[in-house]
C-alpha cells in the first residue's frame, strides 16, 4: 500500500496539517510541531510560516476524503 499525505483532523490542534505529516513519516506529532515552530521562529519567520501552513491546509486532502477511516476497537 502506498503512503499518502493527508490532513488528520482527529488529532489536530488547528487544521491537522502537522498531524498528517507526522503520520506520514511515522513520528510523534509533538515532535513535528516543535520542529515546525522552531523553523518558523529561526529560519523562515512567523508570517511566511503561517502562510505555508494555511496553503498546505488548503491543498492537502482530508483523511476522510481519500478513504481512510478511524476504526474503534471494542
Amino acid at each position: 500500500m502506498k503512503k499518502k499525505l493527508y490532513k488528520d483532523e482527529s488529532t489536530a490542534k488547528v487544521s491537522g496539517v502537522l498531524s498528517g505529516i507526522a503520520q506520514y513519516f511515522s513520528v510523534d506529532v509533538n515532535i513535528v510541531r516543535i520542529i515546525y515552530v522552531l523553523l518558523c521562529l529561526f529560519v523562515i519567520r512567523i508570517i511566511p510560516g503561517a502562510i505555508i501552513y494555511f496553503v498546505l491546509s488548503y491543498i492537502m486532502p482530508d483523511k476522510k476524503d481519500i478513504g481512510y477511516d478511524d476504526y474503534e476497537v471494542h
